[in-house]
């Protein structure tokens, strides 16, 4: 199984950057699609980003497309999500979860394992 653990949110201005890690502390497993989530008070989760095993398959929200950057190393058993030129509407708690089939789906509902979340803030 996958345990998954963020880290690395906290209180940036607009502008600053970020660098959360999503550490897998369980059995080893592997072949999983690692995706990570966002949700801000009294909304859904959204999708931010997406990365198969290999990294040969990425995706991002049209949102975030072309400031964050996912990335993994599956030797480390993490994954990163390195967020630059953040906005206050990137404020929200950011999730990390594992796909079991190896498909980095948009969908939040196709993910099998998810980590406790770590809060992002950004201030303008």
């Amino acid at each position: 199984q996958v345990q998954l653990a963020e880290s690395g949110g906290g209180l940036v201005q607009a502008g600053e950057s970020l660098r959360l890690s999503c550490a897998d502390s369980g059995r080893t497993f592997s072949g999983y699609a690692m995706g990570w989530f966002r949700q801000a008070p009294g909304k859904e989760r959204e999708f931010v980003a997406a990365i198969s095993w290999s990294g040969g398959r990425i995706y991002y929200a049209d949102s975030v497309k072309g400031r964050f950057t996912i990335s993994r190393d599956n030797t480390k058993k993490t994954g990163y999500l390195q967020m630059n030129r953040l906005k206050p509407e990137d404020t929200a708690v950011y999730y990390c979860a594992a796909e079991y089939r190896g498909d980095p789906s948009r969908w939040y509902l196709d993910y099998d394992a998810w980590g406790q979340g770590t809060q992002v803030t950004v201030s303008s």
